[in-house]
């Protein structure tokens, strides 16, 4: 009787499920990651890109779906994307190369950093850089303003004028909130410490050493024909157009992740202290755009998933984490069968 009433549950469970998320899920493995982008294409991804990087294997890329919709042109593995916060990567990798050559300190305040934040922001005086870092503030987060994403800010005034004089959601290091606020500051620190934009120093400590050139800090610096399309489910519009911040190819993003896991991103003491501060993969999401950088240590690989389609309930965000995870399934498969 037990047995009956758990599947009984179970199956009941499923009404509240929405059925394509069911349906990923279930269908028989694909042999191939080919074949599993052209199913997620089929689930309604307008378009997909993904980057695979075995240790030992040459890296392999993968398309499907479209590159832009509207014109018909199919998608292409080498397309700009808008990777959205995976760009914290490359911030705290360039925070831990300022904090090594002592331009910078992890244990200094905001108030220290930034004093004409005092009385605006709480807590400023006790809110580290390592904290902002580490998402462990409690400052209240700019972009979850109501409809931030309708009407989206232009500048660091604008967006920090959306939390400023609010309490914060905690006490500085009693807990852990994700929040775009801390690398809204810590990207200003950056330029003020060094007298110059910070996206400079990225490039010539972390981009031209690594080779990475197609990787760029804002939409104004690149060929828009060579951007991906970006579409978000209840609006009609092509959202390539929108600059959210960094652009780079899927393969740009998977040559960091491994140089940023292998360590031959960093110099001297900064591996260590990088280790101490923060993670080694990362997720994106802005409209239109969902990207994941993945490191898979069990198999040494490197994945980057790029999905073009977005939605207000983030069902499409659920089923790109299922796909990922079969993606996965794939090349271990293949691998073991290798």
């Amino acid at each position: 009787m037990f047995r009956v009433i758990l599947i009984t549950a179970s199956l009941a469970s499923l009404f509240f499920v929405p059925w394509i998320l069911v349906k990923a899920w279930i269908l028989p493995l694909p042999n191939s990651v080919q074949e599993q982008l052209n199913q997620a294409v089929n689930h309604g991804f307008e378009g997909v890109v993904v980057y695979v990087d075995e240790a030992g294997k040459d890296p392999k890329k993968y398309a499907s779906g479209w590159h832009n919709k509207e014109a018909k042109i199919l998608a292409k593995p080498d397309a700009l994307y808008k990777i959205a916060s995976i760009s914290k990567l490359y911030d705290a990798v360039a925070v831990t190369k300022l904090v090594s050559n002592g331009n910078l300190s992890l244990d200094k305040s905001l108030a220290d950093y930034l004093p004409e934040l005092i009385g605006k922001i709480e807590h400023a005086e006790n809110i580290t850089l390592r904290l902002m870092i580490q998402h462990r503030s409690g400052i209240p987060n700019f972009t979850d303003a109501p409809d931030f994403w309708a009407e989206p800010t232009s500048t660091f005034e604008e967006s920090l004028g959306l939390v400023e004089d609010k309490p914060a959601n905690f006490k500085p290091g009693k807990k852990y909130e994700y929040c775009n606020t801390n690398y809204l500051l810590i990207n200003k620190i950056m330029d003020d410490v060094l007298g110059y934009p910070n996206f400079q120093f990225i490039q010539e400590e972390i981009l031209e050493p690594l080779n990475l050139k197609n990787t760029f800090s804002s939409l104004s610096e690149v060929n828009i024909d060579n951007v991906m399309s970006g579409y978000h489910v209840g609006y009609a519009n092509d959202l390539k157009t929108n600059d959210y911040g960094m652009h780079a190819t899927a393969e740009d993003v998977g040559k960091f992740i491994r140089a940023l896991n292998d360590g031959t991103v960093f110099k001297n003491n900064e591996q260590e202290i990088y280790a101490s501060i923060y993670e080694f993969e990362h997720d994106g999401w802005v409209p239109g755009y969902q990207s994941f950088a993945k490191y898979y240590k069990k198999i040494d690989a490197v994945v980057i998933c790029f999905y073009s389609t977005t939605d207000p309930k983030l069902l499409n965000w659920n089923l790109s984490q299922i796909l990922n995870k079969r993606i996965y399934r794939i090349i271990k498969k293949s691998n073991n069968e290798w």
